[in-house]
């Protein structure tokens, strides 16, 4: 089943201007990691605040019936982007999302803020 990257693109980092930088740090990263997740078979949204704003950038790592992660203080740069798809695209290979932590791309290591459960199967 297809892994979604969901990423917040209200995010601004501590030193943000918008005369210098128009775009938002999530926007950027955004920018960023689309292509390489279309690339790689996953899915991305953007959302307007993932209420993390003292750990931007942000990131959510989301699949049906799997284990969901919240990612954060993330620096919009290519690596980082490079960084996220990896992970997800490992979450999407994962039957429960669940990665093993020495497969971790180094540049998620120390980003993750919270793990959640999957909806439980009633109706």
């Amino acid at each position: 089943m297809t892994s979604w990257i969901t990423i917040c693109d209200t995010c601004k980092r501590e030193n943000w201007d918008p005369v210098v930088q128009p775009q938002t740090d999530g926007e950027i990263l955004a920018d960023m990691i689309e292509p390489r997740a279309k690339t790689a078979g996953l899915k991305t949204r953007r959302v307007s605040c993932m209420m993390g704003c003292v750990r931007a950038c942000n990131v959510a790592i989301q699949g049906p019936k799997k284990l969901a992660y919240v990612l954060g203080t993330f620096e919009p740069t290519e690596e980082n982007a490079q960084a996220i798809v990896d992970y997800a695209t490992l979450h999407q290979g994962s039957d429960s999302g669940q990665v093993p932590y020495r497969q971790w791309p180094q540049p998620v290591k120390g980003r993750f803020t919270s793990r959640m459960a999957p909806l439980p199967d009633v109706e």
